[in-house]
């Protein structure tokens, strides 16, 4: 698998254990291929699940949706397109892919709690929590792919988060407040550990 990010690793689709050597967010694969169409690899660190990645292939074999889930957090899907690499029959999903961003998904139907803290405060809790101020300094993550968050106020309804992983920035939210207070929109720009890019918008409705 080669792209922006490279991983070299040879596994067998019987479901043993294969190291991945050289890759900060898991060191060791499972691959069980379900039918040429589908597989299905669980990701582990040192021994512990990272992540379960289920892959399928459409029916002519030209697009390729990557469900990514995890323990408490949002299932991430992303969809590829076939780019270049004529296809091989005994391997359908080999080839060359682009990523569809107009249906790759961060967050799907993400329940979210955002509380004051303070006057220049705020409590977060959705897929990941944290208590940050808008004062521009990082602050620590829980239950996140991230480690830390700075919240920068735009104006009276704007908000900008910026999400760093490895002291490098990963992800890049804006959230926008309607006028009556009643909506609220995310758009989101951001990197898997995988190297895989994604953008998307969500509208949120206050209940």
């Amino acid at each position: 698998m080669s792209g922006e990010t490279q991983l070299d690793f040879r596994a067998k689709k019987n479901g043993k254990e294969t190291a991945v050597p050289g890759n900060p967010a898991f060191n060791q694969v499972e691959l069980h291929r379900i039918d040429k169409k589908q597989a299905e690899v669980t990701e582990k660190k040192d021994g512990a699940l990272v992540a379960t990645v289920r892959e399928k292939l459409s029916r002519d074999g030209n697009e390729l949706t990557v469900t990514t889930s995890s323990q408490g957090r949002a299932d991430q899907i992303t969809v590829w397109t076939r780019s270049e690499g004529a296809k091989v029959a005994g391997d359908p999903m080999a080839g060359e892919w682009t990523q569809d961003l107009s249906k790759t998904r961060l967050r799907q139907g993400l329940p979210l709690k955002i509380e004051a803290d303070g006057r220049d405060g705020v409590r977060f809790s959705g897929e990941f929590s944290y208590t940050a101020r808008f004062d521009g300094k990082q602050y620590d993550l829980k239950n996140s792919r991230n480690d830390t968050v700075t919240l920068e106020l735009v104006d009276a309804h704007t908000v900008d988060s910026i999400y760093r992983r490895d002291n490098q920035v990963a992800q890049k939210d804006r959230w926008v407040v309607s006028g009556d207070g009643q909506q609220m929109t995310l758009t989101t720009t951001g990197t898997f550990e995988t190297g895989q890019r994604v953008s998307e918008k969500l509208v949120f409705k206050k209940q």
